[in-house]
């Protein structure tokens, strides 16, 4: 009878221990806080005339804090809303303008919703995962500089411009890695699909394909319910 009872106890502690391992299970939250850097990879149109042919653009890149919140569905699929601080791009001058420095700045606040499918079982100590998303990229606060006026209004007021907010694709690589019960590690590779058109106060236009590249690491932590 003693030696049932242990082997129950012992069945009972093992099940437990099971469940308590298994992080990434259906109906589990994902709470994870870390950093982004967001580098756009772009392909500049011309500014229409009567700009000097080739003048375009190139966009810099900013790192900032990232935060997600991710829900698993199932024990392998999982949404996630990634959120964070507006990223801040120095905009400058590209092809026949090259060399003439900074011509403006502009934040971009990008939430994205994911979709994703998580390999290997949920108590897995590392889980690759694929995700597929829509972002809402809204821009805010151009500014630009007299470098910017030089080249599009010169000897006129200060040039100024708004770049269009657009929904865009995004599709992310990444993977987990448990730390404990609890804590882990993740880390994303996210490409984002973007095209926008800066409107000037001269009148002139501009399309400009951003189409960013976003590398993060963060700390994340599991739980049930809220």
């Amino acid at each position: 009878m003693k030696n049932t009872v242990k082997l129950l106890a012992l069945a009972a502690a093992l099940t437990v221990a099971s469940a308590a391992s298994a992080q990434q299970e259906k109906g589990t939250w994902l709470g994870t806080l870390g950093i982004n850097k967001i580098t756009p990879k772009v392909d500049s149109g011309d500014v229409s005339a009567p700009a000097l042919p080739g003048t375009k653009t190139d966009v810099g890149s900013d790192t900032k804090p990232r935060f997600a919140i991710g829900y698993m569905i199932t024990d392998n699929i999982s949404a996630e809303l990634d959120l964070g601080l507006p990223y801040k791009h120095e905009l400058s001058g590209a092809g026949a303008i090259q060399g003439t420095g900074k011509l403006a700045t502009a934040e971009v606040l990008p939430p994205t919703a994911f979709i994703q499918y998580r390999f290997l079982p949920a108590n897995s100590v590392f889980r690759p995962y694929v995700g597929l998303g829509i972002t809402y990229a809204m821009f805010q606060k151009e500014r630009g500089s007299g470098q910017l006026t030089a080249v599009l209004n010169t000897g006129g007021p200060g040039a100024t411009f708004k770049l269009d907010d657009k929904v865009a694709a995004s599709f992310q690589i990444g993977g987990t890695v448990k730390i404990n019960d609890k804590w882990f590690v993740d880390a994303s590779v996210i490409k984002t699909k973007l095209k926008t058109t800066a409107h000037y106060s001269t009148g002139q236009v501009q399309e400009v394909r951003l189409d960013p590249l976003a590398v993060n690491v963060s700390i994340g932590y599991a739980f049930k319910g809220w």
